[in-house]
């Protein structure tokens, strides 16, 4: 479908992260646009504000307007679960997915896919938000709001387009990538992939798309991600920590900041190699060796693109992160509060990891939100272990979403689990309010209250919160 042709369109679940960043650059294009959703807040409901975007807070086939040239739905959403979707399929409407949109505008430009398991919006920011300040005025599709823009998507006029490529429901088919960077390989999305080898094959799919006259970024330190390369017809850039990558990472330092004003009390300092040629130092404020490892990629797609280096550094120094991602939220009784959306055990890992070693003193307690029953149960044993630099553990009901209903797992499973490893460690607190009623009397200035989770976990810092 020519996008260019459409005037007017009417999104069903318009609050989804992607979703919104799409509708940033639709209404840039001059596109009218309405919408649906859920009453459930997101950050996204803000950004739908700002841009003037008018949008029902419930789903209702009287809420399909009669003269939209198109309706766009989020790809949770179909004919057996969303009665405007069926509604819209009734009439006979013209209908696309958000990622079939996204691939109609990404695949026009000189696209740049950052996909994996994990770092997928950090990296993808931090990329965009380079380019940006290295003036060659990309797009950009995130996945989360980016500190320091107006949401989460640039619309700029440039060759270049960076998206965030989700992997569920195998979206990544749909992209004709001229770049990629590929993050991390872990076993997620059940529901889309029963098995590991399944999940692989999409990503190997997605990278062998690549032509010769364009490369791969890929993390080396997986022999997953490695494997998924192999058949690749372009060049192949390697990072990490090895001797033998072609982006290389070295001195890996901490140091404190300052300003104490700032939350978090601490920059990573570290040098870069690009085939033996040092690019000098960089330094950032974000939290733990994960966040070092997506500057590395990102380093390494700017080399590629022959970008000014001291911009770059310059860029990398003062990006501020992403919303949802190890975000410092504020404090109550002395306690320090911060939100992050890990979701998969590898990723709770890192974020306590980078929590441990920024905070080495404070107790740290996570409120963990499970997303999906179908990857709480999957990866239950993994999900279990995954607290350890955790001094306690509060676990709320599985956020099901618009995915799930029910499942054969419960929180209650898990906690149980976990206090099976390390007793009395974990709690069943079953709501958001309750959370917040167990912890607002209880903590001091002794300790960090991280809130995890896909879902509306955030919601127990922000109500914390010392206004």
């Amino acid at each position: 479908m020519n996008l260019d042709k459409i005037k007017k369109a009417y999104v069903i679940g318009i609050k989804g992260s992607g979703v919104v960043s799409m509708v940033q650059i639709l209404v840039s294009r001059g596109m009218e646009i309405s919408g649906s959703d859920t009453k459930e807040k997101f950050f996204t409901d803000a950004i739908l504000k700002k841009i003037g975007v008018k949008y029902h807070e419930n789903f209702s086939a009287k809420n399909i307007p009669e003269n939209s040239d198109l309706i766009i739905y989020s790809s949770v959403y179909n004919e057996e679960n969303n009665e405007e979707f069926r509604e819209a399929k009734k009439r006979g409407l013209p209908m696309m997915s958000y990622p079939e949109v996204l691939a109609e505008l990404f695949n026009k430009k000189w696209g740049i896919a950052v996909c994996g398991t994990h770092g997928k919006t950090t990296t993808s920011a931090i990329l965009a938000d380079v380019l940006k300040n290295c003036d060659v005025d990309p797009s950009a599709v995130i996945g989360s709001k980016v500190i320091g823009w107006d949401g989460s998507a640039l619309a700029g006029q440039g060759e270049y387009f960076v998206i965030e490529a989700d992997e569920f429901q195998n979206k990544l088919k749909l992209y004709n990538p001229k770049a990629v960077v590929l993050t991390s390989l872990d076993w997620d999305h059940p529901d889309t992939f029963p098995t590991f080898a399944e999940y692989k094959k999409a990503f190997a799919d997605f990278v062998e798309k690549i032509s010769q006259t364009g490369f791969l970024v890929v993390w080396s330190g997986s022999a997953d991600t490695l494997e998924a390369a192999k058949n690749v017809k372009c060049e192949v850039i390697k990072y990490g920590f090895s001797e033998d990558d072609d982006v290389r990472i070295s001195n890996l330092n901490q140091m404190d900041v300052s300003d104490d004003s700032s939350a978090i009390s601490r920059e990573q300092i570290f040098l870069v190699f690009y085939k033996d040629k040092g690019l000098g130092m960089f330094r950032t404020h974000l939290v733990g060796k994960h966040n070092v490892l997506n500057i590395a990629a990102v380093v390494a797609v700017c080399t590629k693109l022959n970008l000014d280096m001291e911009k770059v550094r310059e860029a990398i120094a003062n990006f501020q992160g992403t919303a949802r991602r190890f975000e410092y939220i504020g404090e109550r009784n002395g306690a320090i509060l911060i939100d992050d959306y890990g979701h998969h055990p590898e990723e709770i890992k890192a974020t306590l990891k980078g929590a441990r070693e920024n905070y080495p003193s404070k107790n740290i307690i996570a409120v963990f939100h499970p997303h999906s029953y179908s990857r709480t149960e999957a990866l239950l044993q993994d999900f279990a272990q995954s607290f350890d630099d955790a001094d306690k553990v509060l676990v709320l009901d599985i956020y099901g979403s618009a995915r799930e209903n029910s499942g054969k797992i419960s929180s209650a499973d898990l906690v149980k689990l976990i206090n099976k490893y390390t007793f009395g460690k974990a709690e069943y607190v079953p709501t958001i309010s309750e959370a917040v009623v167990f912890l607002k009397d209880k903590i001091g200035e002794n300790d960090l209250v991280l809130t995890i989770g896909a879902g509306n976990v955030w919601e127990v810092a922000e109500k914390l919160k010392e206004k």
